[in-house]
């Protein structure tokens, strides 16, 4: 009997990933994001102070994230927890790793991490948007694809 070797990594990086999630999700609950959205928008108020004059992050922060602060202090955390429940049971994972992967891509922009070298070895960063995104589109063939 064959293992389904690239399966079984999916299955693990989709279970670990759920995991951090749904603890991630936890953090914020326990910090108080649901009753009090002043630490979300005083989190962007200081990366609006550290980002470059006129960058996305600047502009990301100032027309969306800070006047959207009250809602996405709810929202994330909410969306953290269900997508990683959904990831922890195998539930669409193609759809729910999506919608991590953007979660994620939004933290980065707004904090501006993404724009740095430093980018590439932050634990919160590359790895988490590669296996989001490398379960988006796990069970898709790519041409450049090894094996069978």
């Amino acid at each position: 009997m064959a293992i389904d070797r690239q399966g079984t990594g999916l299955v693990i990086v989709r279970i670990c990933l759920g995991v951090l999630l749904i603890f991630s999700a936890y953090a914020k609950l326990r910090a108080g994001w649901f009753t009090d959205s002043s630490i979300l928008k005083g989190q962007f108020e200081l990366w609006l102070q550290n980002v470059a004059p006129g960058s996305i992050s600047q502009a990301y922060l100032q027309r969306f994230a800070i006047p959207g602060a009250f809602v996405l202090a709810r929202l994330v955390p909410a969306g953290e927890f269900i997508c990683g429940l959904a990831l922890l049971v195998g539930f669409w994972t193609p759809i729910f790793a999506l919608l991590v992967f953007v979660m994620v891509l939004n933290y980065q922009i707004a904090s501006g991490a993404i724009f740095e070298i430093s980018f590439l070895a932050n634990r919160a960063g590359l790895p988490v948007l590669g296996s989001a995104l490398g379960l988006a589109v796990g069970g898709i063939r790519l041409p450049w694809s090894l094996g069978k």
